[in-house]
């Protein structure tokens, strides 16, 4: 299994869980649910409307992906506190698709194996403060990725 990690971090497992939502993506009005959800979730965390829209768009991105190259996954948003009291949202993308041949590669702006513009998950480890991506060839995509106050 391939691995990356945003400046070379691995997200820490001890945050604390306040709420949880699970979006099963099988089409594209489950996009548009989960991201209108995922802006919802955001302002009740207490993220202003600027990152509202970030942390929204980082879930379009990675749903735009599930649907493209797996056609099924889920997404899970999740807003969480770390030790310190500080509050976040993560969100974990997965899918059971082809898997990333080359994860370095994949997060390059414009690389694309789909004719597409080839920005979407570098986009999200730009928006996201953590990010990090697991992938292996036929088994599928993990992304875990946090926002924090």
């Amino acid at each position: 299994m391939a691995k990356y990690c945003k400046n070379n971090r691995v997200l820490e497992a001890s945050a604390k869980l306040l709420e949880s939502s699970t979006f099963e993506l099988n089409e594209e009005n489950d996009q548009a649910t989960a991201v209108f959800m995922t802006r919802e979730i955001a302002k009740n965390a207490g993220f202003n409307l600027a990152d509202e829209v970030m942390v929204a768009t980082a879930v379009s991105e990675l749903a735009t992906n599930i649907l493209r190259y797996a056609s099924c996954g889920r997404i899970r948003v999740i807003v969480i506190q770390n030790g310190d009291g500080r509050t976040g949202i993560e969100i974990g993308a997965e899918d059971k698709g082809k898997g990333i041949r080359d994860l370095k590669l994949a997060m390059q702006d414009n690389y694309s194996t789909a004719e597409s513009l080839g920005l979407g998950l570098p986009s999200v480890e730009r928006i996201m403060d953590e990010f990090e991506i697991e992938s292996e060839i036929g088994q599928g995509t993990r992304i875990r990725a946090r926002r924090w106050l």
